[in-house]
């Protein structure tokens, strides 16, 4: 018997899960969870919502390598996050090339939708550094362990604890100023 078969309760292997009922079954119960949480660091919905479809269709595409599902979230997660990092290095490299990128958050609807106050918070969040908004939004979003921070976003514990830190100061004041 290999290692990770599991055993039912009559004592015989269980089938393996089906990859792709796991991936379904992630997709309908993570998927607007993932979309915010792109949303809180890339700061558009279009764009968020095409970062979490190019991870699910990349994990769709890899389904023979997703054997373990209780890995499939934090992978997912962890691919948002890069995939989120992409667009930011290609928005900053456009503005450096005087192709400013504006996202369009801020319509008369989605402005009356959100309370002054949100607003403010999101406009904050928008202006701190990558890592620190990354791990505020994780945190406070996701409400994930500084463990699970650190495995999402590939750095230690001490780094997350360090950036969270630094990151509620920063936002404070920036919230303080405004």
């Amino acid at each position: 018997m290999r290692t990770e078969e599991v055993l039912n309760s009559a004592g015989e292997p269980e089938a393996a899960p089906d990859p792709v009922a796991m991936l379904t079954r992630l997709f309908r119960e993570h998927h607007l969870e993932l979309v915010r949480m792109a949303l809180l660091i890339v700061g558009d919905k279009p764009t968020a919502e095409d970062v979490v479809q190019d991870v699910f269709t990349a994990m769709h595409d890899r389904l023979d390598r997703l054997h373990e599902h209780h890995a499939m979230l934090p992978y997912a997660r962890t691919a948002v996050i890069n995939r989120c990092r992409t667009v930011l290095r290609r928005r900053k490299l456009a503005s450096r090339l005087h192709q400013h990128h504006e996202p369009p958050v801020w319509s008369a609807e989605s402005a009356a939708m959100l309370g002054e106050d949100c607003r403010e918070v999101f406009e904050a969040l928008r202006s701190l550094p990558r890592r620190r908004r990354e791990v505020l939004v994780l945190r406070y979003y996701l409400n994930l362990s500084d463990a699970e921070i650190a495995e999402v976003m590939g750095v230690s514990g001490g780094t997350v604890k360090s950036t969270m830190s630094r990151a509620l100061t920063a936002l404070a004041k920036k919230l303080e100023d405004s």
